[in-house]
Protein backbone atom coordinates (compact mmCIF):
# COMPACT_ATOMS: atom_id res chain seq x y z
CA UNK A 1 0.00 0.00 0.00
CA UNK A 2 1.39 3.40 -0.70
CA UNK A 3 2.01 5.74 1.49
CA UNK A 4 -0.89 8.25 0.19
CA UNK A 5 -3.42 5.57 1.01
CA UNK A 6 -2.00 4.91 4.24
CA UNK A 7 -2.38 8.51 5.03
CA UNK A 8 -5.81 8.67 3.80
CA UNK A 9 -6.67 5.54 6.12
CA UNK A 10 -4.76 7.07 9.06
CA UNK A 11 -7.15 10.06 8.43
CA UNK A 12 -10.01 8.25 8.02
CA UNK A 13 -9.56 6.19 11.18
CA UNK A 14 -8.86 9.34 12.89
CA UNK A 15 -12.18 11.07 12.11
CA UNK A 16 -14.14 8.26 12.41
CA UNK A 17 -13.03 7.81 15.97
CA UNK A 18 -13.78 11.09 16.53
CA UNK A 19 -16.98 10.83 15.61
CA UNK A 20 -17.94 7.67 17.09
CA UNK A 21 -16.32 9.46 20.07
CA UNK A 22 -18.77 12.42 20.10
CA UNK A 23 -21.77 9.92 19.26
CA UNK A 24 -20.77 8.49 22.35
CA UNK A 25 -20.26 11.05 24.50
CA UNK A 26 -24.17 12.46 23.52
CA UNK A 27 -25.71 9.07 24.47
CA UNK A 28 -23.86 9.52 28.00
CA UNK A 29 -21.90 6.71 27.48
CA UNK A 30 -18.38 8.40 27.09
CA UNK A 31 -17.20 11.61 28.38
CA UNK A 32 -15.68 12.88 25.67
CA UNK A 33 -11.95 11.03 25.75
CA UNK A 34 -11.04 7.75 24.42
CA UNK A 35 -10.15 5.76 27.51
CA UNK A 36 -7.83 3.36 26.59
CA UNK A 37 -5.03 1.32 27.53
CA UNK A 38 -1.70 -0.09 25.82
CA UNK A 39 -2.39 -3.97 26.48
CA UNK A 40 -6.14 -3.52 25.11
CA UNK A 41 -5.04 -2.07 21.94
CA UNK A 42 -2.11 -4.69 21.88
CA UNK A 43 -4.98 -7.28 21.96
CA UNK A 44 -6.91 -6.07 18.67
CA UNK A 45 -3.79 -7.01 16.88
CA UNK A 46 -4.12 -10.34 17.99
CA UNK A 47 -7.44 -10.86 17.87
CA UNK A 48 -7.89 -8.70 14.21
CA UNK A 49 -6.47 -11.35 11.65
CA UNK A 50 -9.40 -14.13 12.82
CA UNK A 51 -12.24 -11.44 13.46
CA UNK A 52 -11.75 -10.46 9.73
CA UNK A 53 -11.89 -14.08 8.59
CA UNK A 54 -14.92 -14.12 10.30
CA UNK A 55 -16.09 -10.65 9.66
CA UNK A 56 -15.72 -9.90 6.15
CA UNK A 57 -18.20 -12.72 4.34
CA UNK A 58 -21.11 -10.87 6.51
CA UNK A 59 -20.34 -7.76 5.13
CA UNK A 60 -23.08 -7.90 2.12
CA UNK A 61 -25.61 -9.33 4.47
CA UNK A 62 -25.41 -8.03 8.06
CA UNK A 63 -22.57 -5.34 7.74
CA UNK A 64 -23.57 -3.79 11.29
CA UNK A 65 -22.93 -6.81 13.01
CA UNK A 66 -19.42 -7.73 10.99
CA UNK A 67 -18.12 -3.77 11.76
CA UNK A 68 -19.94 -3.73 15.23
CA UNK A 69 -19.17 -6.96 16.86
CA UNK A 70 -15.47 -5.58 16.95
CA UNK A 71 -16.80 -3.53 19.65
CA UNK A 72 -17.80 -6.01 21.67
CA UNK A 73 -14.68 -7.12 21.65
CA UNK A 74 -13.37 -4.33 22.92
CA UNK A 75 -15.68 -4.50 25.85
CA UNK A 76 -14.56 -7.74 26.74
CA UNK A 77 -11.20 -6.84 26.71
CA UNK A 78 -11.43 -3.95 28.81
CA UNK A 79 -13.67 -6.22 31.41
CA UNK A 80 -10.15 -8.95 31.10
CA UNK A 81 -8.06 -6.25 31.40
CA UNK A 82 -9.82 -4.78 34.73
CA UNK A 83 -10.69 -8.06 36.09
CA UNK A 84 -7.34 -9.70 36.40
CA UNK A 85 -5.44 -8.97 33.10
CA UNK A 86 -2.32 -11.68 34.37
CA UNK A 87 -5.37 -14.06 33.95
CA UNK A 88 -6.97 -13.06 30.81
CA UNK A 89 -3.96 -11.47 28.99
CA UNK A 90 -3.88 -15.09 27.51
CA UNK A 91 -7.35 -15.45 25.97
CA UNK A 92 -8.09 -16.77 22.41
CA UNK A 93 -10.27 -15.33 19.83
CA UNK A 94 -12.20 -18.35 19.89
CA UNK A 95 -13.33 -17.39 23.68
CA UNK A 96 -15.48 -14.63 22.45
CA UNK A 97 -17.55 -16.68 20.09
CA UNK A 98 -20.48 -18.05 21.34
CA UNK A 99 -22.49 -21.69 20.91
CA UNK A 100 -23.30 -20.10 16.84
CA UNK A 101 -19.53 -18.71 16.43
CA UNK A 102 -19.16 -15.07 15.23
CA UNK A 103 -23.58 -15.19 14.59
CA UNK A 104 -24.10 -15.01 18.55
CA UNK A 105 -20.69 -13.16 19.59
CA UNK A 106 -22.68 -10.18 20.97
CA UNK A 107 -25.11 -12.24 22.94
CA UNK A 108 -22.16 -14.66 24.06
CA UNK A 109 -19.92 -11.53 25.34
CA UNK A 110 -22.86 -9.41 26.80
CA UNK A 111 -24.25 -12.43 28.74
CA UNK A 112 -20.84 -14.78 29.88
CA UNK A 113 -17.86 -12.43 29.81
CA UNK A 114 -19.63 -8.77 30.74
CA UNK A 115 -22.89 -10.59 32.87
CA UNK A 116 -25.46 -8.50 31.61
CA UNK A 117 -28.68 -10.67 31.33
CA UNK A 118 -30.13 -10.08 27.82
CA UNK A 119 -33.21 -7.29 27.92
CA UNK A 120 -31.72 -5.32 30.72
CA UNK A 121 -31.39 -1.87 30.79
CA UNK A 122 -27.52 -1.60 31.06
CA UNK A 123 -27.59 -4.70 27.63
CA UNK A 124 -30.18 -3.00 25.80
CA UNK A 125 -28.13 0.82 26.18
CA UNK A 126 -24.96 -0.76 24.70
CA UNK A 127 -26.33 -3.09 22.18
CA UNK A 128 -28.49 0.22 20.79
CA UNK A 129 -24.95 2.68 21.16
CA UNK A 130 -23.14 0.23 19.33
CA UNK A 131 -25.31 -0.23 16.44
CA UNK A 132 -25.60 3.46 16.16
CA UNK A 133 -21.69 3.04 16.03
CA UNK A 134 -21.82 0.57 13.44
CA UNK A 135 -24.38 2.43 10.92
CA UNK A 136 -22.40 5.69 11.37
CA UNK A 137 -19.16 4.22 10.69
CA UNK A 138 -21.21 2.21 7.20
CA UNK A 139 -22.41 5.42 6.86
CA UNK A 140 -19.02 6.80 6.76
CA UNK A 141 -17.54 4.61 4.66
CA UNK A 142 -20.30 5.03 1.89
CA UNK A 143 -19.41 8.58 2.17
CA UNK A 144 -16.30 8.23 0.95
CA UNK A 145 -17.31 6.69 -2.32
CA UNK A 146 -14.40 3.67 -2.25
CA UNK A 147 -14.84 1.32 -4.96
CA UNK A 148 -16.31 -1.81 -3.50
CA UNK A 149 -14.58 -4.94 -3.00
CA UNK A 150 -11.31 -3.28 -3.32
CA UNK A 151 -8.38 -3.42 -1.37
CA UNK A 152 -9.30 0.06 0.11
CA UNK A 153 -12.20 -0.70 0.51
CA UNK A 154 -11.19 -3.82 2.58
CA UNK A 155 -8.64 -1.74 4.14
CA UNK A 156 -11.26 1.15 5.59
CA UNK A 157 -13.44 -2.19 6.73
CA UNK A 158 -10.55 -3.40 8.65
CA UNK A 159 -9.91 0.76 10.07
CA UNK A 160 -13.52 0.89 11.35
CA UNK A 161 -13.38 -2.42 13.16
CA UNK A 162 -10.45 -1.08 14.70
CA UNK A 163 -12.11 1.79 15.67
CA UNK A 164 -14.90 0.01 17.07
CA UNK A 165 -12.96 -2.19 19.07
CA UNK A 166 -11.43 0.84 20.43
CA UNK A 167 -14.90 2.67 21.32
CA UNK A 168 -16.59 -0.87 22.99
CA UNK A 169 -12.70 -0.71 25.35
CA UNK A 170 -13.67 2.66 26.76
CA UNK A 171 -17.43 2.13 26.61
CA UNK A 172 -16.60 -0.73 29.42
CA UNK A 173 -13.79 1.55 31.27
CA UNK A 174 -16.16 3.73 31.97
CA UNK A 175 -18.25 1.91 33.16
CA UNK A 176 -15.88 0.09 35.36
CA UNK A 177 -15.23 3.90 36.82
CA UNK A 178 -11.78 4.35 34.84
CA UNK A 179 -11.65 8.52 33.71
CA UNK A 180 -8.52 10.69 32.96
CA UNK A 181 -7.75 13.09 35.85
CA UNK A 182 -5.37 15.76 35.34
CA UNK A 183 -2.37 15.21 37.85
CA UNK A 184 -0.41 18.05 39.40
CA UNK A 185 3.28 17.18 40.06
CA UNK A 186 5.14 18.70 42.55
CA UNK A 187 2.84 19.19 45.17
Amino acid sequence: MEEKELGYLDDFEARLTDGLLRLCTSFGMLDGMLLESEDINAKWKEFAPEYMADAVPNIREFPEAAIGWAGYIGLATAKWWDEDWGKHHNEEYSSLLGPRGFDDMDEHIMENILGLERGSADAEVISKTLLCCAQSAIDRIRHENIEAQSVLAFHAFARSARALFRIGAAIELKRKGYRYRKAVIGQ
